[in-house]
């Protein structure tokens, strides 16, 4: 399917790796020129490497912390007149409610509900202004259903969709729409570092822990980087413009509801 937005140009955040890095791809695969952040940026240089090796189109790359104001305030500075917004951070440490204090959640909803809410700020009005746009935020299934040792992340994420829900339907009428990928569990960094967590305070073994929670998933498996990252390319595609302030899950159904 041609997406219709080969030409467009697009900010996506923490694009070195996991699902930025695959949204990032299928992005560029659809002819959209890039600007990619991350902090590391060894890892940022390569993924940008890699990409205009594969798609051939532009790609500039900010390595900086997105959460700090001087992170993006560097790649505002690259990015102020760019087509598509992909929001993506890494999600706070788990832990037991009981162990959180105020600078937790401080560090929590910086990273997770100020910082896509002030890129949204930043960038939303110049595509109204151009009468197109395209914002996708990647969040987590934990906004559908809470996930006990991950506290800090149901709060900060709750809190931005609900920012979006009301945000959302203010600029459809300027061909502007904003969404929320919902992930569950897929192949990248973070489902390693949660498998290992599992497996040191279960005293099994790292293909164990993964097993188990595999089998918790009626897919029966871990989701990739590239179909998540088709998914955030449809969002951001020209098909998808009566598409407002939804929360999609792509997580092999682990969430077990009717709405």
């Amino acid at each position: 399917m041609d997406l219709g937005i080969k030409g467009k140009r697009a900010l996506v955040c923490a694009a070195s790796k996991g699902l930025g890095l695959g949204s990032a791809r299928a992005l560029a695969e659809a002819g959209v020129d890039l600007v990619i952040n991350a902090r590391g940026g060894e890892a940022l240089e390569a993924a940008a490497t890699a990409i205009r090796a594969d798609f051939d189109v532009t790609v500039q790359t900010v390595a900086a912390d997105i959460t700090s104001e001087a992170g993006r305030a560097a790649v505002l500075d690259v990015a102020q007149d760019v087509d598509i917004l992909v929001n993506n951070a890494g999600g706070p440490p788990p832990g037991l409610w009981s162990d959180w204090d105020r600078e937790d959640f401080i560090r929590a909803l910086d990273a997770n509900m100020l910082t896509p809410i002030a890129l949204i700020k930043a960038l939303v009005p110049g595509m109204m202004a151009r009468g197109w746009g395209r914002v996708v935020n990647i969040t987590s299934q934990s906004v559908k259903a809470p996930i006990p040792a991950l506290g800090l992340s149901n709060s900060a994420r709750a809190g931005l969709t609900g920012y979006v829900a009301g945000t959302s339907r203010q600029v459809a009428g300027s061909g502007v729409t904003i969404n929320n990928l919902l992930p569950g569990i897929h192949a990248t960094d973070r489902a390693k570092a949660l498998d290992e967590g599992v497996a040191k305070a279960q005293g099994i073994s790292m293909e164990e822990a993964k097993a188990r929670r595999c089998a918790s998933i009626p897919a029966g498996r871990y989701g990739t980087a590239q179909e998540f990252g088709a998914a955030c390319a449809f969002l951001c595609s020209q098909h998808a413009g009566f598409i407002v302030g939804q929360n999609i899950l792509l997580d092999g159904g682990g969430v077990n509801a009717t709405l």
